[in-house]
C-alpha cells in the first residue's frame, strides 16, 4: 500500500487552502516546496500515517498525531505535538510560539539544511512514537487564565461567522490572540488589534500563520 496520501500530492501542488493565495505561483508552500518534499519522505520513512488535518499534512501513529509538515513565510518546518517532552539531543527544538507549552518545531530555510539533519529529524520522530506509545503526557499549566477582552466579545457577538471560527480554532491560537489583545492597555488599541486580525481568525489560522 502506497504511504503517501493523495491529499497530501495536492497539498503540494496548490497549497493549504486557507488564504486566496492557494493555487496561485505566490503560496508560501510553493516557496518551500522542495523542503517539504523531503521532510514528507523522512517522515514517512519512520513508518507514521500520512494524513490532511487543519489543512496540512499531518503524521500519526495509531491514530493519535505525533508531528506536522508545514510552510509558513519565512521556513518549512516540522512541529511535533509533544515536542517538550524530547530530549532535544541537538538543540534544535523551537517554541512554536512564546507561550507554547507542549509543541516544538524544526525550522530549515534550505534543502541541505534539512539533510544535514535528516539522522536526527529521525531519531525524535522515533523518540515522540515512543513518547506516545508509553502514553506520557505533557503537564499543562491552566489555560484558563485569560478572560476575552470585552472588545472581542462585543465583536464575537456582532458577527456570527467570526464566533464560529474563533470557537473552532485551537486553544493555542486563542490563547496567542487573548495574549496579545490583552496586553493592550486601551480599549481602542484592543479594539484596532481585533480588526487587523479578525481576517486570519476567519480562515482558522493564527497570528504568526
Amino acid at each position: 500500500m502506497d504511504p503517501q496520501n493523495p491529499r497530501i500530492d495536492l497539498y503540494l501542488k496548490e497549497g493549504c487552502g486557507r488564504c486566496p493565495l492557494c493555487g496561485t505561483p505566490e503560496c508560501k508552500v510553493h516557496d518551500w516546496k522542495e523542503e517539504l518534499k523531503l521532510l514528507r519522505k523522512i517522515v514517512l520513512e519512520c513508518g507514521l500515517t500520512e494524513e490532511l488535518k487543519w489543512k496540512v499534512p499531518c503524521y500519526t501513529f495509531d491514530g493519535h498525531n505525533i508531528t506536522i509538515v508545514s510552510a509558513l513565510k519565512s521556513c518549512a518546518t516540522i512541529s511535533f505535538f509533544k515536542g517538550a517532552l524530547l530530549k532535544d539531543s541537538q538543540r534544535i527544538l523551537e517554541k512554536p510560539g512564546e507561550n507554547s507549552q507542549a509543541a516544538r518545531v524544526i525550522k530549515f530555510t534550505s534543502v541541505k539544511a534539512v539533510r544535514d539533519l535528516q539522522p536526527f529529524i529521525k531519531e525524535y520522530l522515533l523518540e515522540a512514537i515512543e513518547v506516545e506509545r508509553s502514553g506520557l503526557k505533557v503537564n499543562l499549566t491552566a489555560k484558563n487564565d485569560l478572560m476575552i477582552p470585552i472588545e472581542l466579545e462585543r465583536k464575537l457577538s456582532a458577527l456570527t461567522a467570526l464566533r464560529f471560527a474563533w470557537e473552532r480554532m485551537t486553544p493555542g491560537r486563542k490563547r496567542g490572540y487573548l495574549l496579545y489583545f490583552s496586553a493592550a492597555k486601551q480599549s481602542k488599541t484592543i479594539e484596532s488589534r481585533i480588526d487587523k486580525y479578525t481576517p486570519l481568525i476567519l480562515e482558522g489560522r493564527g497570528m504568526h500563520e
